[in-house]
């Protein structure tokens, strides 16, 4: 039972971007993130979810010298599947800052927080899909339904500035997909498009027969906000016409809270069995030149309420 005196939509874990935690049968919460200096991997465990801002953290992989995975560690996940412990993050290279692909790594051995990690390289596409990870490719996460795994990871494509969308696959191994990619979405509406053109940071919630997909939008600053995609358990999840798009943001920035810039989330279950999204923002609204490279970006909680017809409710009250 958490203290009933936590404070929800306040900084929790200060300075940990796009904050993922992963709840195992072993009891344990593992905590993960992206920090200020882009440069590692770092991980927490603790058996109660809101104690984990006061756990040790440590560092379980640092980034190359040079070459792939030597710049921009992003955006972390960790994950058991297929009965093995992986981390998913995003890299690019020293002299190409800005090639960033989606990487891998997995445990030796049974216990992710003690037990070493070895490199498993780039994530590899289906043998007939010349597209997937080939540009600038990021945030994979994945999710299990019906047997089947699967990755959903952001893309860039296009000329100039280039658009990021959301793609599917299904998995074969945790390192590789067996089918080529789907178009999920693309940002289609004005709040997806503030400084760029941006779908990315997928993270998955299942609740009921219904699977709730959010995403974040628009450029890393004030304007960076949570859409949110539907789709039935039951349903061809490889048809891009059985997912339904939310036509506003299910969560974006309140100056009256001073949470400025709320994304790049994930979902958990806390020991009560309340559906919590863990996400980071701002706490204020004067960013100063590039927002990817200001530390301003908390990790913090909220509790989803459920509506009566079954959709979650993102609120920042309470």
């Amino acid at each position: 039972m958490h203290n009933a005196n936590f404070k929800f939509n306040q900084p929790w874990i200060n300075q940990r971007a796009d904050p993922y935690i992963y709840f195992h049968s072993d009891g344990w919460y593992y905590f993960t993130a992206s920090v200020p200096e882009y440069d590692r991997i770092i991980l927490r465990r603790s058996r109660d979810l809101y104690d984990l801002d006061k756990a040790e953290e440590i560092t379980v992989w640092k980034k190359h010298d040079s070459g792939p995975m030597s710049y921009h560690i992003w955006a972390p996940e960790i994950h058991f599947i297929m009965g093995k412990w992986v981390i998913y993050f995003s890299a690019g290279e020293k002299d190409d800052i800005w090639k960033i692909r989606p990487y891998a790594l997995e445990c030796t051995g049974s216990n992710p927080y003690t037990d070493p990690w070895r490199e498993r390289g780039m994530l590899r596409p289906a043998a007939d899909d010349c597209f997937s990870f080939q540009g600038f490719s990021l945030d994979a996460t994945v999710f299990s339904v019906r047997d089947e795994h699967y990755l959903i990871w952001a893309e860039k494509v296009g000329v100039g500035k280039q658009i990021s969308n959301l793609y599917i696959g299904k998995m074969d191994t945790p390192f590789s997909l067996k089918t080529v990619q789907v178009l999920l979405t693309t940002p289609d509406y004005e709040w997806e498009r503030f400084g760029l053109w941006v779908n990315e940071g997928p993270s998955v919630l299942i609740h009921n027969q219904t699977i709730y997909l959010t995403y974040s939008a628009s450029d890393t600053g004030i304007h960076y906000c949570i859409g949110m995609l539907t789709a039935n358990i039951y349903a061809d999840l490889l048809d891009p016409k059985v997912w339904k798009k939310s036509p506003v943001p299910v969560l974006k920035s309140d100056e009256a809270k001073c949470i400025f810039g709320p994304g790049h989330n994930s979902f958990v279950k806390d020991a009560e069995g309340n559906d919590i999204l863990i996400y980071h923002a701002r706490t204020t609204s004067h960013i100063v030149e590039n927002p990817l490279y200001n530390p301003d970006r908390h990790a913090m909680l909220m509790k989803i309420k459920w509506s009566q017809n079954d959709q979650p409710v993102f609120s920042f009250e309470g």
